[in-house]
C-alpha cells in the first residue's frame, strides 16, 4: 500500500486539526496554560475520555504541550506549543469568518448560536 500523500498544505493542515474537537480545544488553549478540568468546562458538550484522546493525538502532532506538576493532587497543565500558536493564529480568520455568518449558518442548519459569555 502506497503511503498517503497530502495534496497540499490545507491538506496538511486539515489531517493535524480534522474532527469536532481540535479546532475548539486550540481555542481554549490560546490564553495560555490550562488544567485538565477546566478545559473541558471550556469545550462544551466534549467527554472526558474524548478530551485525553484529543489532547493525545494533538501532543503527538507537537501542537500541544503536556505538563505534569508532581504534587499532591497531582496536577496537569496543557498549552500550546510555538507551532499550536502558529495553527492558532491561522485559524483565527476562520473563526471571524464563522463569529461573522454564526446567525446565518445556524438558521440554515437548524442549530442555536451559543449565548455569549
Amino acid at each position: 500500500m502506497k503511503p498517503r500523500q497530502y495534496a497540499c498544505g490545507l491538506d496538511a493542515a486539515i489531517d493535524v486539526i480534522g474532527g469536532r474537537w481540535k479546532a475548539l480545544i486550540l481555542w481554549a488553549l490560546h490564553h495560555g496554560p490550562v488544567r485538565t478540568g477546566e478545559l473541558r468546562r471550556s469545550v462544551s458538550g466534549i467527554s472526558e475520555k474524548m478530551l485525553i484522546q484529543v489532547l493525545r493525538e494533538m501532543e503527538a502532532d507537537e501542537i500541544v504541550h503536556r505538563e505534569v506538576f508532581h504534587e499532591v493532587p497531582p496536577r496537569v497543565e496543557y498549552s500550546l506549543t510555538p507551532l499550536g500558536v502558529r495553527l492558532n493564529d491561522a485559524l483565527s480568520p476562520l473563526g471571524d469568518w464563522g463569529e461573522d455568518n454564526m446567525k446565518a449558518i445556524a438558521r440554515r442548519r437548524g442549530v442555536e448560536p451559543a449565548p455569549r459569555h
